[in-house]
């Protein structure tokens, strides 16, 4: 499945955010050997699932291929035991000018963080978006915001990053 997205630092949570009702989120990436692992296992509720990322364009990285394959709860378990790489998130979804806004807050280590994607059915459709008042900077290109990136990292391991954003630390 082709994925389009743009990935953006929140300024502030989003008028609404409170009627919304959010989902939490446990990933792992693996394997814990790589920079930036592209591989991860994600638990929702009781639903388990490994996604596999493949950058169609190395200088891009709001264009991949997005490969999934379910487990179940005894495979999830085995897998997840095989890396310290974790984080824990809740995400909203929130409609935004016809576009579902997904707001992840996260948790734990990562606490302060809150990053805004958008995905698109078409480039011309991704080209076109603006980013939205609630958000500070897109940071679609920017490595350090990617998920592998992230799992196993605390926010004080990033907060030089956010800073050349201006980035400050949410309170929610």
């Amino acid at each position: 499945m082709l994925e389009l997205e743009k990935t953006y630092l929140a300024k502030q949570l989003p008028e609404g955010l409170d009627l919304s009702q959010g989902t939490e989120i446990e990933d792992t990436y693996i394997p814990v050997e790589v920079e930036h692992p592209k591989m991860r296992l994600r638990r929702t509720g009781d639903k388990y699932v490994l996604t596999k990322k493949i950058r169609l364009d190395e200088a891009d990285a709001s264009k991949q291929e997005e490969l999934n394959v379910e487990l179940s709860a005894a495979e999830y378990q085995a897998l997840v035991r095989s890396s310290n790489r974790h984080l824990h998130k809740i995400r909203y979804r929130l409609d935004y000018r016809g576009h579902t806004a997904e707001i992840d807050i996260f948790q734990g280590a990562l606490d302060g963080l809150v990053l805004v994607d958008f995905e698109f059915d078409s480039i011309e459709e991704q080209t076109a978006f603006e980013m939205p008042d609630f958000c500070l900077a897109d940071v679609t290109q920017e490595d350090f915001v990617a998920g592998g990136m992230l799992a196993g990292r605390s926010y004080e391991d990033i907060v030089e990053d956010l800073q050349r954003f201006d980035y400050k630390k949410s309170p929610a």
